[in-house]
């Protein structure tokens, strides 16, 4: 629940009415942020009516371009040292691309003298990481040049110089108390708060360089063939979208909706996007995630060849990579975050910590800083999430609410930590597990007493209060002439009062969001969208109702999009005491002599479920994880593939009897599990013109649906078939090219791994007590 705010009673001038017309809500949202001048009012709506700042206004801008000038003249070999977020990866592709062209084009040297480097987020983590940097230097590299990190990198800059290596570094990232030594820092934060160009991400930093270094060569309209990417790093960087951010945003997304990029234009393929309307919402809730899953659980190197292929098959092979890669993303975040709400439902003492610190030796690092922030909105206090493997130092990621600087009160902790860094609203840390406990404590403090001001309750600001029959597509496009929206510019928050609950069903793939339908007292119905509302409660009797809008374009036809944000009871629901639920009963037959007997003994005497995948599905009578249901005794025939599906499994059958048997289904080595996966897809061309679900295909091979991309990968990287579409589970699978792609030894290599996660995670399910293996982790 939130504390709403009542919108401000504002004045809208004439003259700004007049200027930009339409729906008064627009004027008066302008009027509400601050903006009442018609002038600048227009140049908000209207990017061709903005007047960018010129690049050279960011400090050290024309030394680094002047020394990158002499660079490029010379010959000399340049390293670009990314990041593996999407602002890293295109800051990356957007200078690799402009300095090997500029390269070309002046015939001092060939473009593959500029090399790049992303780290490798499980074995170098953010920044630049020394051993790398002096191989890389070993090898001859004259010049490095950072985007969206290194502002922090004084070991690295140092030790480059005493190689006779100029390091330029090109960040956003908060100013540390003293600068690298480097040959030029390029940082927006070294400008004054309100420049235009002060809230640049590191992509946005990077085009501004570019921009100058075509102005220099007299092409500056050139720097504008990045602007796609330019989007996609500012909006999957949660930019403020204020001044030169938002018109370089305005200026992306639509550069973004006509691409030439293969890439891009394969992965909204198969993300089902319809280019002619995209907005920042799709580059954050569907585009960013698959390429931030790369970063997360991978190697982002291949991003760069991703977004500058000009070869289709090789598209489509990194597209399908990424999407089984977003899959396995969504199932780690999952089990994260039902393992922190456990610990938390286990010692509920920890949420009387102002900051909520939780961690765990098997979770992820890639995925726990989108936990965190999922938790941060939950309970609305700074949450951070530390993985500790077993003797190593354990990694955290933290996100903030509105108002406390989590940045800062980490830095209050620093005698406590090996290393830190970050931005107000999220950071990084690594810290030696025994000191969480003392971390935990300290940092609580410090939150409390910096962020004293900030409510118990979020507040969420009300623009304006509509009847249920005043949302259409008319006003939506009103609306949106506000967008694109995000930090510094949120979506408009409206409200309806007086509706009630007509029905609720949950949708998606697992059930987790939520379906409504509201009426107002008049009769009229609206649907309402809940993500990941399941399980929450729902209000009963009458309530008003805070929710945003935008066009939906699902399936190809355009729709008002109504989504739920809060809602505040008029009268207070009866409070209903649900009884807890019993414990699991488990019955443990894993190391059964002759299993298949038992099993029918058990099936002849009592009415049992078995959950089995594979060709043991048909053996056994078995249900595979797509068709599990409510059942008092729940037969596990075959070993579940990963802890994901494992906890899905027990939440769909809820039972009160586990009996466990864990027979291996024996498809965990590449030969026999894409025997299996290729006559699938045989068979889905043959007889189904392609079509066929990623969770049939798992459940048929009894694997995780990452791994079925993975094996999808491969089949695409031998010309088997090709990935052309793919809309929720659904893909549309058609005939390959018959040739063999060189990607194919690292599909191999990849497929390989998640197969070896596969054997371990059966190995440890069938050792490990059986009591443990049903509790909640």
């Amino acid at each position: 629940m939130h504390e709403w705010i009542e919108p401000l009673d504002v004045q809208v001038p004439e003259a700004l009415q007049a200027a930009i017309g339409g729906h008064p809500l627009v004027a008066e949202t302008l009027a509400r942020r601050g903006i009442t001048d018609a002038d600048s009012a227009r140049a908000f709506l209207d990017s061709d009516l903005y007047r960018p700042a010129p690049a050279t206004d960011l400090p050290n801008l024309a030394k680094a371009v002047e020394r990158l000038e002499r660079a490029i003249g010379q010959g000399e070999r340049i390293c670009v040292w990314g990041d593996f977020d999407v602002d890293g990866q295109t800051s990356t592709t957007v200078l690799v691309s402009t300095l090997r062209d500029l390269a070309v084009r002046q015939g001092s040297l060939p473009g593959g003298a500029v090399q790049y480097h992303i780290p490798v987020r499980a074995k170098e983590s953010h920044g630049v990481n020394l051993p790398v940097l002096k191989r890389i230097i070993a090898d001859g590299v004259d010049l490095v040049l950072t985007c969206d990190t290194g502002v922090s990198a004084h070991e690295a800059v140092d030790y480059a110089r005493s190689q006779g290596v100029d390091v330029i570094v090109t960040d956003h990232h908060d100013l540390p108390p003293l600068l690298p030594e480097a040959y030029a820092v390029v940082n927006p934060k070294m400008l004054p708060e309100t420049h235009p160009l002060r809230e640049l991400s590191g992509v946005g930093c990077a085009y501004k360089l570019v921009e100058a270094l075509y102005d220099r060569v007299g092409q500056p309209a050139d720097a504008a063939r990045h602007l796609d990417l330019v989007a996609l790093g500012l909006v999957a960087d949660v930019a403020v979208l204020t001044g030169d951010t938002r018109y370089l945003t305005q200026r992306g997304l639509e550069a973004l909706r006509h691409t030439e990029r293969l890439g891009l234009q394969v992965m909204m393929g198969l993300a089902n996007l319809n280019p002619d309307w995209l907005t920042e919402e799709h580059i954050g809730f569907q585009l960013a995630p698959r390429l931030n899953a790369l970063g997360r659980l991978d190697d982002a190197n291949p991003i760069v060849e991703f977004l500058t292929t000009d070869d289709v098959t090789r598209a489509r092979i990194l597209a399908t990579e990424l999407e089984g890669l977003n899959a396995q993303r969504k199932l780690l975040c999952d089990q994260v975050f039902q393992a922190a709400q456990a610990q938390i439902s286990r010692d509920p003492s920890l949420l009387d910590h102002a900051a909520l610190v939780l961690s765990h030796p098997a979770w992820p690092g890639g995925v726990i800083g989108i936990v965190a922030g999922r938790l941060a909105e939950r309970y609305h206090r700074p949450t951070i999430l530390i993985t500790t493997p077993p003797d190593r130092v354990g990694r955290g990621s933290a996100r903030s609410i509105e108002g406390c600087d989590i940045s800062a009160a980490i830095a209050a902790q620093a005698e406590l930590l090996h290393g830190f860094g970050g931005h107000p609203m999220a950071a990084g840390l690594s810290i030696d597990p025994e000191r969480i406990p003392e971390f935990r404590r300290g940092l609580s403090r410090t939150v409390s007493e910096m962020c004293e001001a900030v409510a118990e309750k979020p507040e969420l600001q009300i623009d304006a209060y509509l009847a249920l029959n005043e949302l259409s597509l008319e006003l939506v496009a009103e609306i949106e002439r506000l967008a694109p929206f995000g930090a510094g510019n949120p979506p408009l928050t409206l409200a309806t009062r007086g509706l009630s609950l007509v029905s609720h069903a949950t949708i998606g793939r697992n059930g987790e969001h939520l379906q409504l339908i509201v009426e107002d007292e008049a009769g009229n119905a609206q649907k309402v969208l809940w993500w990941r509302g399941a399980g929450e409660s729902l209000p009963e009797g009458r309530f008003d109702l805070a929710y945003t809008v935008r066009a939906s374009d699902y399936r190809g036809q355009r729709d008002v999009q109504v989504e739920w944000v809060d809602a505040r009871v008029i009268e207070k629901p009866p409070v209903i005491l649900r009884p807890a639920a019993p414990a699991v009963e488990v019955a443990d037959h894993r190391r059964e002599l002759r299993p298949r007997k038992v099993l029918e003994q058990l099936q002849a005497r009592e009415e049992v479920q078995v959950w089995a995948e594979a060709d043991a599905k048909a053996k056994v009578e078995g249900r595979d994880r797509r068709e599990l249901a409510a059942t008092k005794t729940l037969v596990v025939w075959t070993v579940p593939p990963g802890p994901a599906e494992w906890q899905d499994a027990l939440a769909k059958a809820t039972p009160e009897k586990v009996i466990l048997f864990g027979i291996d289904p024996g498809l965990d080595d590449l030969e026999p599990f894409l025997k299996r996966l290729a006559g699938l897809t045989k068979h889905a061309l043959k007889t189904d013109e392609g079509r066929v679900s990623i969770s049939t295909l798992a459940a048929a091979t009894a694997q995780r649906e990452s791994t079925v991309w993975a094996g999808l990968a491969w089949l695409t990287a031998r010309g088997h078939l090709a990935v052309t579409s793919a809309s929720d589970d659904e893909v549309q699978l058609t005939a390959g090219t018959g040739k063999t792609s060189p990607d194919l030894p690292r599909v191999v290599a990849r497929l390989k791994a998640l197969l070896a996660e596969t054997r371990a995670y059966r190995t440890h399910f069938v050792r490990v007590e059986g009591e443990a293996l049903v509790a909640f982790q």
